[in-house]
């Protein structure tokens, strides 16, 4: 976890609110095919762009699971599966703090956002919802290319 997110949670016992207005953890997935190849992305309608499914914990600090719960929601895959160690929590997969502009009367914050590496069965069908414009494969070298942002990139080029 980064030192930034680390003295956040520390100093903010409300961190996993979305109502602590300065800043919030967030948990997101990396969803990996079992061959690791591809990547799912969601095109997200409010921003425009795509990004890795996640969301806010509201009160939850099991952020993994924040994870899993955001994952299916924003896809509609259910046979996701965290990848983890036996016998061992699921391990950070990757850690991200970045700025969320100011909109609709909530000012401009930080999300530090946490990720985990989440394997899903390519074959399963999405479900499109109202918040996802899209939600589609890719092969991890298109979506490397693709991603708008050294935060996404970054993520990404940890899959192996």
């Amino acid at each position: 976890m980064t030192k930034a997110t680390q003295q956040f949670v520390q100093e903010y016992p409300t961190c996993f609110e979305r109502s602590l207005l300065i800043g919030h953890v967030t948990g997101s997935a990396c969803i990996v095919s079992p061959d690791r190849q591809q990547t799912v992305l969601i095109h997200h309608g409010k921003l425009n762009r795509w990004f890795q499914p996640g969301g806010h914990a509201d009160g939850d600090p099991d952020v993994a699971a924040v994870a899993l719960k955001e994952a299916q929601e924003e896809t509609g895959l259910t046979r996701l599966t965290l990848v983890t160690e036996a016998g061992k929590p699921a391990p950070i997969f990757d850690v991200d703090v970045h700025q969320i502009p100011a909109r609709g009367g909530v000012p401009a914050h930080l999300h530090y956002d946490i990720r985990f590496l989440i394997e899903a069965d390519p074959t399963e069908p999405f479900v499109h919802t109202d918040e996802v414009q899209n939600v589609s494969w890719f092969l991890l070298d298109n979506a490397k290319s693709m991603a708008d942002s050294p935060s996404l990139g970054r993520m990404l080029t940890k899959i192996s």
